[in-house]
């Protein structure tokens, strides 16, 4: 039986993987790290090479906690092996170092019984899929689907820096994160953005065949990745950030579905002159069944939200998540879940 299986983000949690902070790096300057990254920081202030110590350490040990804590809770935990972040990686087009494997969720998307590695649109990504390569292995012996869209070139036309947000990603080959992507059964929504083009949403559904519903939303949220903008906590509920999601916007997919409005962040702080996320990383939670999630504990109000909806909270830590730029949905990848493939409009 496939160890891959998985249909949505809210059916009860049984395997998944915790990414590693082993060998973390800000990589070097060039165009897309610029464009998808540091739109708004001069490019001599980007802070490449490794993250402090004491952050990697720290981290380190409250993924080890939210590994064993899953692991107390019945959810089979997998890690990611180690690679040197050091290295240059080249094609003809351009060189750079590598970043980190900290945030398995951006790069690699579970659907049904298929592992995806998507095209990621920073250059110091391109070889992630490494650090997973012997897990992936293992989940296709199990008969598991495992694919990886085109490699993107990835040039300097790829990218407008200067330009808006939402518009610094051109759409000349599909490139996109599969952070930006949420499963609801039968339909993903798939988020066009800095980190996600439309050629990205249209390699996807091909590759999904008729089974399923690619809905690529636009205007929801210009920069990167998904998950601290909606989070579906049980069929028929989702949690909205009020920043980023109006009437005008909501998918229209998920209109029939109950909203949450997410109250107002507590700062969590973070080391250096950039945060590689917003405030709105605590809305990065992760459901490990319907109306069950592992929140920041610092979030005291939307804790208290969440309960009130019913949802049971079980409070964790990530320090330095605006640092590293991800909460719990982020650093975590979901490979199985109990549960079938189910239409949800």
């Amino acid at each position: 039986m496939s160890l891959v299986d998985v249909h949505t983000e809210w059916d009860p949690l049984e395997e998944i993987v915790v990414g590693t902070m082993a060998g973390a790096r800000v990589p070097m300057v060039d165009r897309s790290l610029i464009a998808t990254e540091y739109p708004d920081m001069d490019p001599r202030r980007i802070p490449s090479g490794p993250f402090p110590g004491y952050v990697v350490e720290q981290t380190e040990a409250e993924l080890a906690e939210l590994a064993e804590l899953l692991t107390s809770l019945g959810v089979t935990v997998r890690r990611p092996g180690g690679r040197d972040h050091k290295s240059i990686v080249s094609t003809p087009d351009w060189s750079t170092d590598g970043f980190y494997d900290y945030c398995p969720r951006d790069g690699f998307l579970a659907v049904g019984n298929s592992i995806i590695e998507t095209p990621m649109v920073l250059r110091s990504r391109f070889l992630e899929g490494f650090a997973y390569k012997d897990l992936f292995l293992e989940y296709l012996d199990s008969g598991a689907r495992w694919i990886s869209a085109p490699k993107p070139r990835l040039t300097d036309d790829m990218y407008e820096p200067s330009a808006p947000p939402g518009q610094r990603l051109r759409n000349l080959e599909p490139a996109f994160d599969a952070a930006n992507v949420l499963r609801f059964g039968t339909d993903l929504l798939y988020q066009v953005s800095d980190s996600g083009n439309l050629l990205g949403a249209r390699w996807l559904q091909a590759a999904l065949g008729d089974q399923y519903t690619v809905h690529a939303c636009e205007g929801l949220y210009t920069s990167t990745h998904i998950d601290s903008t909606l989070v579906p906590l049980r069929p028929g509920l989702v949690l909205v950030n009020p920043a980023r999601v109006n009437e005008d916007n909501f998918p229209a997919f998920l209109r029939g579905w109950d909203r949450i409005v997410c109250p107002d962040m507590v700062d969590i702080g973070f080391i250096g002159d950039h945060p590689r996320s917003s405030i709105w990383i605590g809305i990065n939670f992760l459901v490990i069944g319907p109306g069950r999630a592992i929140v920041d504990k610092r979030q005291s109000e939307l804790i208290r939200v969440l309960e009130q909806h019913r949802v049971e909270v079980i409070p964790a830590q990530l320090t330095h998540a605006r640092t590293l730029g991800g909460g719990f949905h982020c650093v975590t990848l979901d490979v199985r879940r109990t549960g079938t493939l189910t239409t949800y409009r």
